[in-house]
C-alpha cells in the first residue's frame, strides 16, 4: 500500500498536479485499494488534521504580513537597512538580506517577503548596476529568512506535528536567522568586490537617526508579538491576532497607506493563501494517518536506528534526504508528513526536538530555492522578469552559502537553542 501510494503522489507531482491534490488522491487510492475503510474517511481525517488551535496562528499571521507589505511598511524597512549598510561594498545588495530580516520578523511568509521586498529593492538594485540574475538569486535567498526568522509558518507545523512548543520553537530562529542573515551579507559582500558591484550602493540614503524614526513602528511589531509570547502576556496563536490589530492600526490609522478598498483584496488574498495551506495540511493529515496505519514510522525508525549509530550520521542522513525532497515538495506538506516519523527518532538519538525542529525548517527552507519547485526562485524572477536559467550561475553560490550554515546550525546546537535555554530554562 505504502509504495502504491507514494508512487501515485510523485506521478501526480510530475503531472504538475497540485500539491494538495496530489496527497489527497494517493491518499484515497491507499482507501479505496487496500483498505475496507470507507471513503468518509478522507472527511473525518481532514477534520482531524485541522482540529488544532495553534493551527488558527496561520491565516491571522499571513493577514498581518499582507497588511503590513501593503501598508508601505516594506519601504520603510528598507530605508532603514540601507541608512545601515548602504555604504558599504554592494550596500544595496546587503540591504536587501538585512531587509528581508526585518521583514520576516513581520510576516513569517517567505513568498510574501519575496514579493513585498523584491518589489522595491530587484528594480532599485538593477538600476544601480547590478545585473539581473544577481539580484533575483540574492532576493529569492534571502526571503527564505521568512520562514526562519520568528514567527514562521512552517515552525508552526512542526510544532504541531511533533507536539514540541511554538514558542521555543520561535525563539530558537533567532540564532539561525541571524547567522544566515550575515552569512549571506558577508558572501554578497565578497563577491561584489570580486565583480565589482555596488558602486552606487550609498546614493539616497537616509541618516541613520531619521530611518529608525520612519520605521520605528514597524520595527516595534515583533518586539511587541515577541516579548508578549516570551512575557506570558499571550500564546503564539493569540500573538497572530494582536499582530494584525497593531498592523491595522499602523497601516490605516497611523501610515494612512490602506483603505478600505485595499483592505478587501488583502483579505481577499489571504483568503486564498490560508486556504492553499490548509487544504495541504488537511490532505497531509489523511495521508499521514494511512502511513502511520501501514507501520511505516515504526519501520523508518527501526531502520534508521539499526543504520545510524550515532547522532551525527543520522543528522547527515536526515539533511541529504530533506535536502532532495525540499527540491520537490512544498516545505508545509514535508513537514506535517516527515515530522511525526523523524522526530522520535531524533529523539531516540538524544537530539533536541526543538533543535531537530530548526535542522528540519532550515533543510526544507532550501527547497524554496532549488528547482522544480522553488517556489522563492520563481517568484523573484516573475518581479525581475529574468529567465529561470540565467539565475543558475550567482544561485549556486548563495546555495553553497545556506548549506555552510546548516552544518553550522546542525553540529551546533547552542546557534539554535542558545536564546532558548536563556528564555525557557
Amino acid at each position: 500500500m505504502t509504495f502504491v501510494m507514494l508512487a501515485s503522489m510523485m506521478v501526480l507531482f510530475m503531472l504538475a498536479v497540485p500539491v494538495a491534490i496530489s496527497i489527497g488522491l494517493s491518499s484515497a487510492i491507499g482507501i479505496a485499494f487496500f483498505t475496507h475503510f470507507p471513503m468518509k474517511l478522507l472527511a473525518q481525517q481532514a477534520f482531524t488534521a485541522l482540529d488544532k488551535f495553534p493551527l488558527a496562528a496561520i491565516p491571522f499571521f499571513i493577514l498581518a504580513g499582507n497588511i503590513m507589505g501593503t501598508g508601505g511598511i516594506s519601504s520603510r524597512l528598507v530605508a532603514f537597512a540601507q541608512s545601515l549598510v548602504g555604504g558599504m561594498r554592494g550596500g544595496l545588495a546587503s540591504t536587501c538580506v538585512l531587509t528581508c530580516m526585518f521583514f520576516a520578523a513581520v510576516s513569517g511568509s517567505s513568498i510574501a517577503t519575496t514579493f513585498a521586498i523584491g518589489s522595491i529593492l530587484i528594480p532599485a538594485m538593477v538600476k544601480s548596476g547590478y545585473p539581473k540574475p544577481f539580484a533575483a538569486a540574492l532576493q529569492a535567498t534571502s526571503a527564505e529568512l521568512g520562514v526562519i526568522i520568528p514567527p514562521s509558518i512552517p515552525m508552526i507545523l512542526y510544532g504541531v506535528s511533533a507536539n514540541v512548543s511554538i514558542g521555543e520553537l520561535f525563539v530558537s530562529g533567532i540564532g539561525p536567522g541571524i547567522l544566515i542573515a550575515f552569512a549571506l551579507i558577508l558572501g554578497t559582500y565578497v563577491w561584489c568586490r570580486l565583480r565589482g558591484y555596488g558602486d552606487a550602493g550609498n546614493e539616497d540614503r537616509l541618516g541613520v537617526v531619521v530611518a529608525f524614526r520612519r520605521s520605528l513602528l514597524a520595527l516595534m511589531m515583533p518586539i511587541i508579538i515577541l516579548g508578549g509570547i516570551y512575557g506570558g502576556i499571550f500564546t503564539p496563536t493569540e500573538a497572530s491576532i494582536v499582530a494584525v490589530f497593531y498592523a491595522l492600526v499602523v497601516s490605516m490609522a497611523i501610515y494612512r497607506d490602506i483603505d478600505w478598498r485595499s483592505l478587501l483584496r488583502i483579505l481577499h488574498q489571504t483568503a486564498i493563501s490560508s486556504s492553499i495551506i490548509m487544504l495541504i495540511i488537511a490532505m497531509a493529515g489523511i495521508f499521514s494517518f494511512m502511513i502511520t496505519r501501514a507501520g511505516v514510522p515504526a519501520a523508518i525508525g527501526t531502520w534508521l536506528t539499526g543504520t545510524f549509530h550515532s547522532g551525527w550520521s543520522f543528522l547527515l542522513a536526515v539533511n541529504a534526504v530533506l535536502f532532495i525532497i525540499g527540491m520537490f515538495i512544498d516545505a508545509g506538506a514535508s513537514i506535517i508528513v516527515l515530522a511525526p516519523i523523524l522526530a522520535p527518532v531524533a529523539n531516540q538519538f538524544g537530539i533536541d526536538p526543538v533543535h531537530f525542529g530548526l535542522v528540519m525548517v532550515v533543510n526544507l527552507a532550501l527547497g524554496m530555492i532549488t528547482p522544480p519547485f522553488g517556489v522563492n526562485l520563481f517568484a523573484a524572477c516573475a518581479v525581475a522578469k529574468v529567465p529561470l536559467e540565467r539565475v543558475a550561475r550567482p544561485l549556486c553560490i548563495y546555495i553553497l552559502i545556506i548549506i555552510a550554515c546548516l552544518m553550522v546550525i546542525t553540529y551546533v546546537p547552542e546557534v539554535s537553542l542558545f536564546f532558548r535555554d536563556i528564555i525557557y530554562r
